[in-house]
């Protein structure tokens, strides 16, 4: 179980990096790399972050293959998630109306929102097509700073732990385990027609999940609060 001290970093853990935990060693060169990092940013950087998540990682995770899925999910169990919020939500709307995340793709701009409405250090991914693909970083950078927030690192397991700034690396053309991720996102998107559809599920699993015991993480003030 992954314990918690105050003071540390925090690190958004994506659906993508939980794939990479559990998937079966591979024999491609750089899904096997991918999966050599993660584990090592999981199993050798637990102490030096905290490790956070959402209920949108965990209703991706649980689609797909039911094994992978549970694996997906058992991992997720011990970590602490960040609630959501209207204030993430109103960040959703502006980073898809300003084109920095692809309508069809809600979750993946409430992942971001998310993080950056909690002010978190850091959101880890291995998601190339629309978070740590270096042109949309900078949009989406673009967008959290108008809205008067601090952007939230979007990295690469691999980047965290260097802790510098990601070269631009070009997807492979096949990786299997990042197209079930893709086909993943698209099915889990594809319930939604808004973002507010997909605010009040969100909101729903919130709810169950309390009743279960889980622990979840309220925002900041909003910046304007927080200058008064």
């Amino acid at each position: 179980m992954v314990q918690y001290t105050t003071g540390k970093p925090k690190v958004y853990i994506e659906t993508t990096v939980v794939s990479y935990l559990i998937a079966r060693p591979s024999n491609n060169v750089t899904v096997s790399d991918r999966q050599r990092l993660t584990r090592q940013l999981w199993e050798e950087y637990a102490d030096a972050f905290e490790f956070v998540t959402s209920e949108i990682v965990l209703g991706e995770a649980e689609r797909g293959d039911p094994r992978e899925a549970q694996r997906r999910t058992t991992l997720l169990d011990d970590l602490r998630e960040l609630r959501l919020s209207p204030e993430a939500t109103a960040l959703a709307h502006k980073l898809i109306d300003a084109g920095a995340v692809p309508l069809q793709f809600l979750p993946d701009a409430q992942h971001i929102a998310i993080a950056v409405v909690h002010s978190i250090e850091y959101l880890v991914s291995w998601n190339y097509k629309h978070i740590v693909n270096e042109t949309k970083r900078q949009h989406i950078t673009d967008v959290c700073l108008s809205a008067e927030y601090q952007p939230t690192t979007l990295c690469t397991p691999e980047a965290l732990m260097e802790e510098i700034q990601m070269k631009e690396q070009l997807e492979p053309q096949t990786d299997p385990i990042l197209e079930e991720c893709y086909r993943i996102k698209a099915e889990f998107a594809a319930q939604f027609n808004s973002i507010e559809e997909l605010y009040d599920y969100l909101k729903a699993r919130e709810k169950e999940g309390e009743a279960q015991g889980r622990v979840y993480i309220d925002p900041p003030p909003p910046p304007a609060e927080q200058s008064e």
